[in-house]
């Protein structure tokens, strides 16, 4: 993992989260990408000739390692840390982290372990029951610029799983306004 990839997903973990309504937005655009419900790889993808996924990380973490909040989402249990960054045209868009509990992991149409190098987001949206809550944002605030990021839990099946998302400055979230 190179040294910027590291920072931004340190970076993740001392984000100041907000709720929709306290946010701050900086333009319509940002706001429809932050507020997405669906698969943000599907919305993705629509803007590139090929959606990768680089995979940084894969392990089990443990409950102790989670942070507090994190913790309050999820209940306190040992975790699937999955770290990713999604490149549109191989072009870095998005930082991703996911953790996944070991109750989530067990008893789903797919084995979200063995994702590898397959956008999370494409699969988890594939299962027969996907919703999302909990969705918060937040900016980062790097020497390489300001970025949008945002967090929130899905529900496959009735179990959950937490994800964290960081917009790179290539990402289309700022196609349309620089922040």
């Amino acid at each position: 993992m190179n040294q910027p990839t590291s920072l931004y997903l340190a970076s993740l973990l001392e984000v100041e989260w907000q709720k929709p309504e306290e946010f701050e937005f900086p333009n319509e655009f940002a706001k429809h990408w932050l507020e997405e419900q669906g698969s943000l790889s599907r919305r993705l993808k629509q803007h590139c000739q090929e959606l990768t996924v680089e995979l940084l990380q894969n392990h089990i973490v443990t409950a102790k390692t989670l942070k507090s909040d994190e913790s309050q989402l999820l209940s306190e249990q040992d975790c699937l840390l999955r770290e990713v960054v999604l490149c549109g045209d191989d072009c870095p868009w998005v930082v991703g982290r996911t953790l996944i509990p070991r109750t989530t992991l067990v008893d789903q149409q797919y084995d979200l372990a063995q994702q590898g190098d397959i956008p999370l987001g494409l699969t988890v949206f594939s299962a027969d029951n996907v919703e999302r809550d909990s969705l918060q944002m937040g900016w980062v605030h790097l020497p390489q610029g300001r970025f949008l990021a945002r967090r929130s839990r899905l529900w496959m099946n009735h179990k959950p799983m937490l994800v964290a998302e960081l917009f790179l400055s290539n990402s289309p979230i700022y196609a349309k306004e620089r922040v």
